[in-house]
């Protein structure tokens, strides 16, 4: 059976079709199309088909993870998480995943930083509270430990910029109100109390 015809996709940059007498047998991305050397003319057997099938479906699932970590950075076990939800087989998924931490792709200390970096702008937290959010992202324990205590803003700086912030809400006039909330945020009764002090003494 020969290759008729190679067609970039109009939907999928960097994605080709490939046609065999005439008819659509099977996707690659470029760069799977430039490592099997395929070219028009070429004769393929059923079963070099069928292999290039499964490498289709494989690379695939390969590129849609890669589109997944172009988003924004995953943890490790995120992106296990996210090759299940593929049905990526087990092999595949290691396969993947060590193809992902060759080209340092994935790297949870990397991912802890960036996220601890990304909440304290955007909404700072306490110590505690990042060190849980990250351990629910399965991120080891010695990473957590490592990149928390590299961080430089402690709680009561973090807890002066969350009072500022809130102070200008209605809702948090009250300080009850403000308390509540600031333990959520996983702070220390004694650490919030002496923020507040400080708060009010300031104004």
């Amino acid at each position: 059976m020969k290759i008729t015809a190679i067609k970039q996709q109009v939907k999928r940059q960097g994605r080709y079709s490939i046609f065999v007498e005439g008819k659509y047998a099977f996707s690659l991305s470029d760069t799977a199309l430039l490592q099997q050397k395929l070219s028009i003319g070429q004769e393929l057997t059923e079963s070099e088909i069928r292999e290039l099938k499964k490498l289709s479906d494989d690379d695939k699932i390969y590129n849609a993870t890669l589109n997944y970590l172009a988003i924004r950075l995953r943890s490790k076990w995120e992106i296990e998480t996210y090759l299940k939800r593929k049905n990526a087989s087990p092999p595949l998924s290691e396969e993947i995943l060590n193809k992902l931490s060759i080209n340092n792709l994935i790297n949870d200390e990397r991912f802890a930083k960036a996220y601890i970096n990304d909440r304290q702008l955007l909404r700072p937290s306490s110590k505690r509270k990042l060190m849980l959010e990250l351990a629910q992202k399965h991120v080891p324990k010695e990473v957590i430990d490592e990149v928390l205590t590299e961080e430089t803003t402690d709680d009561i700086a973090a807890l002066t910029e969350i009072i500022a912030r809130k102070r200008k809400q209605s809702r948090y006039q009250d300080d009850q109100k403000l308390m509540q909330y600031l333990s959520r945020q996983g702070f220390h009764y004694g650490d919030i109390k002496a923020a507040l002090e400080q708060a009010t003494s300031d104004n």
